[in-house]
């Protein structure tokens, strides 16, 4: 059970407005490596909303040294390396990952990647699944929401005690088991993961 478990905040309503990223590696089923950094968002898509603000506490000067969306790119891909990418609601932070690279004429990285969201309502009953209450389903209690290596965290969790309820042995195994696609990003900036054959929002989401 490998994988990599990443989680965004954006400055305003743009996708591309990535002002901070989380990550977590989980190697065996645990999780083994945490990072996280403020980054300045791409200039056009720079302007801090109240609301965001008040969402993740991140304001323009926190960011104002941080390193650009291109300047930080190699050292999230180097920490994900080849693995799928895991997160709550992927559908917003894969779209980060692509209109930051856009906006930034960066080359976006072909990354597979599991809805920890989808995953959750397959294996929980809950009245919502936002990340709290599906984390605290998984065991991973009081953690700061909204920072977004501590929500990479529980998402990593979430997937771990899936995994665990299922019997899966790995992602593609997981996603598999509970009837998910392991879509891909296109990109061009490094090789496609090789997953083994047989291993088988932000603003607007309700679920984050």
């Amino acid at each position: 059970m490998d994988f990599t478990a990443i989680d965004f905040e954006t400055a305003n309503s743009s996708s591309a407005s990535a002002c901070a990223v989380g990550l977590a590696r989980v190697r065996d089923g645990h999780v083994i490596e945490t990072a996280g950094w403020l980054i300045k968002p791409p200039a056009g898509h720079d302007q801090f909303f109240e609301v965001n603000i008040g969402i993740h506490g991140i304001r323009p000067d926190h960011v104002a040294a941080a390193p650009t969306w291109t300047d930080q790119l190699g050292a999230l891909t180097d920490f994900v390396g080849d693995d799928v990418l895991v997160a709550h609601n992927a559908g917003f932070d894969v779209r980060v990952l692509r209109t930051a690279c856009e906006a930034t004429d960066a080359p976006c990285p072909p990354y597979r990647y599991v809805c920890s969201l989808q995953a959750s309502r397959k294996t929980y009953r809950l009245d919502s699944y936002r990340l709290p209450n599906v984390a605290a389903a998984a065991g991973f209690l009081d953690f700061a929401h909204h920072d977004a290596t501590a929500d990479a965290l529980a998402c990593a969790h979430i997937m771990i005690d899936a995994a665990r309820r299922v019997g899966a042995d790995d992602i593609v195994e997981l996603a598999m088991l509970l009837g998910l696609r392991v879509p891909q990003i296109p990109g061009a900036s490094v090789e496609p993961p090789e997953v083994a054959a047989g291993s088988a929002r932000r603003m607007a989401s309700p679920a984050r």
